[in-house]
């Protein structure tokens, strides 16, 4: 149990650092100010790369969850 309970756990810092990474990597935009009419600009999509970027963020997101619930229950 103890390995088990470690390699979960390495895994979930690997995938903060991913998290981490991705976010840090994805244009910035404007926020919460926008939601308060801080700013005037049209909504535009994702494309490309920053596309990808927004997916595999939410993806991390995920695993990061299955693996909290999986260390939660490995204890």
């Amino acid at each position: 149990m103890q390995i088990t309970q470690n390699t979960l756990i390495f895994a979930l810092i690997v995938i903060d650092v991913l998290i981490i990474i991705t976010i840090l990597m994805q244009q910035r935009e404007g926020g919460l100010s926008t939601v308060f009419g801080g700013e005037g600009q049209v909504y535009r999509s994702k494309r490309g790369l920053a596309r990808g970027l927004h997916y595999f963020t939410i993806l991390l997101a995920v695993i990061f969850v299955g693996l909290s619930v999986a260390v939660l229950f490995v204890k």
